[in-house]
């Protein structure tokens, strides 16, 4: 299990849990990782925030210290980074972001020759490296050492593919689009805008401070209150780095992952196209999603949490749509990784090809309440493997019986343990999560209050 690591990243307070000698070392061991019988090329995107133009800079001299070319995408989303090194060859891509945390996190996405997360045993030869089990590897000299390349075509070659996907004029259709002061404030309102939409856009002014700050998929009334104000036919909310995507419908309503999955699910299964393959999604999905699965005849399989996970399944297996709740969508035909613009996409396809509002789309949902409770402690794994603990997960379950469920799992990057219910009630979830708390509290995993 890797050290620094998690399922999406490297991921800190800029200078405090990841800092910029991280970033020159990772750039380091990279360029000489990849770069031992070829010249090494790798492509570098970064987000809005403060600190990614720091790490940005340290990881392109660890690069190019270590003989690798450096592409720059400047600032520009994470699918982005994905697309292109998959399609122009690169060695590997990095991204700089620390997705839907605030500006004073960041982190470091490295995404492997086919756009997808790092493989395991790299991950692993890294760390070794940041902790000094490697010994020092050689610096490039004279004509080796690397250079600095601006490729800032291949963020535009990106958004020309993106409107290449779509399948209809988007003429005549009110659109919001909440940038979240992040990476999609390049992107977002150009692609909409060219394929005929009338956008109206918020949060789309980065200032290195103010990326995910009360906007953006974490924060999604802002949206809300555009769509219903202004009487949009629908309005898109993304994260830091663009690979989430949330929609709220005509009425307000929030839509999240599990029902975009529900939505273009059943578009694809209608339109023939979901034969012989499964929707994959997470631990994390709704009950409610699940029983409109079954009534409308769609099978599912279900993965940890991470679109990580999500994408190894669909690797595996050939199913071509997955995702999670919090809105990383995953189209398997059109990418490796959630795409918050792509998902945007495809959720218009559907709304336009049905001739059906987003509101009508979702309809046959029925959402359970979920109450999620995010629990701070010193050991994760200690605290998941108590037996009390674990007693106290099980008289939950019984508590709720079949008419709910509880899950606990650890975040992949903070010290938290996550403790989920769904129940016909608020209430019901509230109840069951207090006996599981108060065994973490008791044993003195989490601090009282």
């Amino acid at each position: 299990m890797a050290k620094y690591f998690g399922t999406d990243g490297f991921r800190g307070e800029a200078n405090i849990g990841l800092t910029v000698d991280h970033a020159f070392k990772i750039g380091r061991f990279i360029g000489y990782y990849y770069g031992r019988d070829h010249k090494c090329r790798v492509i570098i995107g970064k987000d809005t925030r403060r600190s990614s133009y720091m790490y940005e800079a340290a990881l392109t001299a660890g690069l190019t210290a270590s003989g690798a070319d450096v592409y720059l995408l400047h600032v520009t989303t994470t699918p982005s980074v994905s697309y292109i090194a998959r399609i122009d060859d690169f060695d590997c891509g990095i991204m700089i972001s620390a997705s839907h945390n605030p500006y004073y996190d960041n982190g470091i996405k490295l995404i492997n020759s086919q756009g997808e997360k790092m493989d395991e045993d790299v991950l692993l030869e890294i760390e070794r490296y940041l902790d000094g089990e490697i010994g020092e590897i050689p610096y490039a000299t004279r004509a080796e050492i690397g250079r600095t390349i601006d490729y800032s075509a291949g963020r535009n070659r990106y958004m020309g593919y993106l409107i290449s996907l779509a399948t209809h004029s988007y003429k005549g259709k009110k659109v919001g689009l909440d940038c979240a002061n992040g990476s999609t404030s390049m992107i977002a309102k150009s692609v909409f805008d060219a394929l005929g939409a009338d956008t109206y856009v918020i949060n789309s002014n980065p200032n290195g401070l103010n990326i995910n700050l009360n906007c953006g998929s974490t924060h999604i009334e802002g949206l809300q209150r555009l769509v219903v104000g202004n009487g949009l036919d629908v309005g898109f909310a993304f994260d830091g780095d663009a690979d989430r995507c949330l929609a709220v419908d005509e009425t307000g309503r929030v839509i999240d992952g599990d029902l975009i999955l529900y939505i273009y699910g059943r578009h694809m299964k209608e339109r023939g196209k979901l034969e012989g393959t499964k929707v994959v999604t997470t631990v994390m999905s709704n009950i409610g999603l699940y029983k409109a699965f079954e009534e409308a005849g769609i099978e599912f399989e279900t993965t940890d949490v991470g679109d990580k996970y999500v994408w190894e399944n669909m690797r595996r297996t050939g199913n071509r749509l997955g995702g999670e709740q919090s809105g990383h969508i995953i189209f398997a035909k059109y990418a490796t990784t959630g795409d918050g613009v792509l998902t945007a996409i495809k959720l218009m396809q559907a709304m336009l090809d049905r001739k059906l509002p987003l509101s009508k789309l979702a309809e046959p949902v029925k959402i359970y309440p979920q109450v999620l409770r995010n629990v701070r402690v010193e050991d994760k794994d200690a605290a998941l493997s108590d037996l009390d603990v674990r007693q106290a997960e099980h008289q939950a379950k019984e508590k709720l019986g079949l008419n709910g469920r509880v899950l606990l799992r650890k975040s992949g990057t903070e010290p938290v343990i996550r403790v989920m219910a769904e129940a016909p009630t608020e209430d019901e979830c509230n109840e069951a999560i207090d006996i599981i708390v108060e065994a973490l509290q008791r044993k003195g995993y989490a601090e009282n209050g």
